[in-house]
């Protein structure tokens, strides 16, 4: 077993920040190609957009098992294999443009992102303690929200020049060179494994589900996610087919919508001391007052200024509310690092998939108004969940 140098430990660190992001890329990248995929495969745009819920579910759910995975057989290895398949993964794709072989490969990222995400969010777990792990832990979101603002601008131009197929060419030639430099510069981090015991690990998982805070916190995650994402999926067509817009349009906005979650992670970092209760339900506050107005004026003017203008209000408060939550749920279980890391991302992930794309359907979001309405759905349902995560949170606090 090859341990992480120290000398290597700086760069090693930039990479691992660089690889949070990596599941947005692998989303993200290809949402202005959406409607240029569905003409080209010849499938309808629910068939399409099921691409990225597959990608979603088959990462939130092995989310949930991959840290106990983690905490007995080490990190390094285990992202080295999964940077591999995934690289490999996003150029079959490319190279064989059927819907059920994408359906497939999509699975596949989902499970190797999953590793990769895990263990890097672990990393810095192993290896930094107090303030500066609680530092790092606050730009997870932050670093995390640089690819809804890349990746669909870089997409939308791939698209544009190249057709949707480069979008997966370019993944896999992103994670190939970060292979390289893993390789070069990584080593394993885990300090203490633990037993792979099926009792054991099966008590760890049920007793942090039993702390109803944490759990809630991680459906909070996963709901306010959900709001994001569906922006990611009805876009592309509103702007493309009914504004009548490019994909390097659909790029920009994405590209803007990405740009407010960052800003409000980073604000949500700068207010660190003001108490989570009032930060979190100000932030809900303003989403709620944000959707309203996107609804009522929806009937008065709509167009691409007004849609991107309000999603934007509304990622805002969403970033400051993702990054509040996941630092609270990350630090829960500190002495189970990647289960906790585990079970919060995999658990938001397989919430925000389901409201996302069960929203979008049932509300067939094809305009302003009715995007309004499936995010002020979404919204209401956060603030009440969040009142009860809050008397929970205090709760465990006492005692």
């Amino acid at each position: 077993m090859r341990n992480l140098k120290e000398d290597h430990k700086g760069f090693s660190t930039i990479l691992a920040l660089a690889l949070i992001p990596l599941s947005g890329f692998a989303t993200d990248v290809y949402l202005p190609s959406l409607p240029a995929m569905a003409k080209d495969l010849n499938v309808s745009a629910s068939a399409v957009q099921l691409t990225l819920v597959f990608f979603m579910l088959s990462l939130g759910i092995s989310q949930i098992f991959i840290g106990s995975i983690l905490d007995s057989f080490g990190r390094f290895k285990i992202n080295i294999a999964s940077l591999a398949i995934f690289s490999l993964s996003s150029f079959v794709i490319a190279l064989v443009p059927d819907i059920y072989v994408i359906y497939a490969m999509r699975i596949v990222q989902g499970i190797a992102i999953a590793f990769i995400v895990i263990a890097k969010r672990a990393y810095f777990v192993d290896l930094f303690t107090g303030d500066k792990l609680k530092s790092y832990i606050s730009l997870f979101s932050i670093i995390w929200a640089s690819a809804p603002i890349i990746a669909p601008f870089a997409g939308g131009y791939l698209e544009h020049s190249f057709g949707w197929k480069s979008n997966f060419y370019f993944l896999g030639l992103l994670s190939f060179l970060i292979l390289l430099l893993e390789l070069r510069y990584s080593g394993e981090t885990i300090k203490e494994f633990h037993p792979f015991k099926l009792k054991s690990i099966s008590k760890t998982y049920s007793n942090m589900l039993k702390s109803t805070d944490f759990t809630l916190g991680f459906i909070i995650l996963g709901i306010t996610f959900a709001i994001v994402i569906m922006f990611n999926l009805s876009s592309p067509f509103i702007i493309e087919r009914i504004f009548g817009y490019s994909a390097i349009t659909t790029g920009y906005s994405a590209l803007l919508s990405g740009l407010s979650v960052m800003i409000g992670g980073i604000t949500a970092k700068s207010l660190i001391k003001i108490p989570l209760a009032k930060k979190v339900g100000t932030a809900i506050t303003m989403q709620l007052v944000l959707v309203l107005l996107m609804i009522l004026t929806s009937s008065l003017q709509s167009n691409i200024y007004t849609l991107t203008a309000f999603t934007m209000g509304l990622n805002l408060c969403g970033g400051f509310i993702y990054n509040i939550v996941l630092g609270y749920c990350l630090s829960r279980f500190s002495k189970n690092a990647g289960v906790a890391s585990g079970l919060t991302g995999g658990g938001a992930y397989m919430v925000s998939a389901l409201f996302s794309y069960s929203f979008v359907n049932l509300y067939t979001v094809k305009s302003q108004f009715l995007l309004g309405l499936a995010n002020v759905s979404l919204i209401l349902i956060v603030g009440i969940v969040f009142i009860f995560f809050n008397k929970y949170r205090i709760k465990n606090a006492i005692s």
